[in-house]
């Protein structure tokens, strides 16, 4: 999932949670304060921050508002409620919400399908059983693989809100 910025001067004075580690600064799922940030001539952008954590501020440079936005995206909920996760809580969140059918399912779903073909026809032959079995076996993987991800995102992110919705007054009770 990629946010995109029209300009860096739309991040400063805003929460971001980094996606990407940056050595001897910033480890994935911190959230970042951008305090400052300036285009240069020629067209990297240098960037003020501090880690909410921490209080830590740094620089760092960036070839581009693209490279940035790789780097770091906001994320209201975590920006809101970071006190109530700790950094591995944080990074499974980031796990969580980056997954897409494409990047998680696919590669399942094809290898369930690879492993149930060549079972069929090497267990049942090249027989019309064997076809007929392949078919319906491949049909329940991939309708049984989408819902296991479905269930698992979806229970993930409900911990996630039910944690924080037992340390504040929201009135809701996630279950």
């Amino acid at each position: 999932m990629t946010y995109m910025l029209n300009d860096i001067d739309e991040a400063i004075d805003r929460k971001f949670l980094v996606t990407k580690k940056l050595n001897n600064q910033v480890e994935p799922g911190t959230i970042v304060h951008i305090m400052d940030a300036h285009g240069n001539k020629d067209g990297s952008i240098n960037v003020y921050y501090r880690i909410t954590y921490t209080k830590q501020e740094y620089t760092v440079k960036f070839d581009n508002v693209k490279q940035f936005c790789k780097w770091a995206r906001p994320d209201n909920f975590i920006a809101r409620h970071y006190e109530n996760f700790n950094i591995k809580e944080i990074q499974r969140y980031v796990k969580v919400k980056d997954r897409t059918f494409t990047s998680f399912c696919l590669p399942l779903i094809l290898l369930a399908l690879l492993v149930i073909w060549v079972l069929c026809l090497v267990l049942l032959g090249g027989s019309t059983l064997a076809i007929i079995a392949g078919v319906i076996l491949s049909i329940l993987t991939a309708v049984g693989i989408t819902m296991v991800y479905r269930n698992n995102r979806q229970k993930a992110l409900i911990k996630f809100y039910r944690k924080v919705s037992a340390n504040s007054n929201w009135g809701v009770n996630f279950k």
